[in-house]
């Protein structure tokens, strides 16, 4: 049975995302990491999870490998299902913030409007865009999966930098130049910021 619109309402809680935030003792927004494949946002992501979580921050975090086993594996990597992808994870991290959680979303996250959808579907300061700077060429000496190597031979068709385009933030809260930067700095960085702005304490 199809389900028309005018059946369905928005079921409030009877517990507020402010009052999930005074309780975790911090506020909630999500982390969106973007950058080339290779860049170092999933690594990035993950070690700064630890140090939030260790210093007793309620995080989780979405990586885009780890979203296409499940929610998103219906989807393939045209301009289309790139964007229906980001749109899920927009959507799933708007709840995550509703829970009190800081979310880290690690996504190529190709096409400048998909990311600012998801800031617009947020309120004011949810949305965090860390650009995880690196260059083409460092990222194709890293290609930790092999991926670039297959799509310079043909193998992968699409594939963001090669023969697919990557747009850059135009803006970012915060830019981490990963050739520049080690992973403590980039981490501490991070943490920094979100100290400064009263994210966490």
């Amino acid at each position: 049975m199809s389900t028309s619109p005018n059946t369905v309402v928005w079921h409030e809680s009877a517990v507020s995302k402010e009052e999930r935030q005074k309780r975790n003792g911090h506020q909630s927004a999500v982390l969106w990491f973007t950058g080339l494949s290779g860049s170092g946002k999933s690594t990035l992501s993950a070690l700064l999870e630890k140090e939030l979580f260790q210093s007793g921050v309620h995080t989780y975090r979405l990586d885009g490998d780890n979203i296409r086993h499940g929610l998103n594996k219906n989807l393939g990597f045209s301009p289309e299902d790139r964007t229906e992808n980001i749109r899920r994870i927009g959507e799933v991290s708007k709840l995550m913030i509703d829970a009190g959680i800081i979310t880290l979303s690690a996504f190529i996250s190709p096409y400048r409007k998909d990311r600012d959808q998801v800031r617009s579907i947020l309120e004011e300061n949810e949305f965090i865009e860390i650009y995880v700077k690196c260059s083409l060429e460092e990222c194709e000496k890293r290609d930790p999966k092999g991926l670039y190597k297959k799509a310079r031979a043909g193998k992968i068709k699409g594939f963001t930098g090669i023969d697919a385009p990557y747009e850059e933030p135009e803006d970012p809260e915060i830019t981490i130049n990963t050739e520049l930067l080690s992973l403590e700095e980039s981490v501490q960085l991070i943490i920094k910021y979100l100290k400064d702005k009263n994210y966490i304490v």
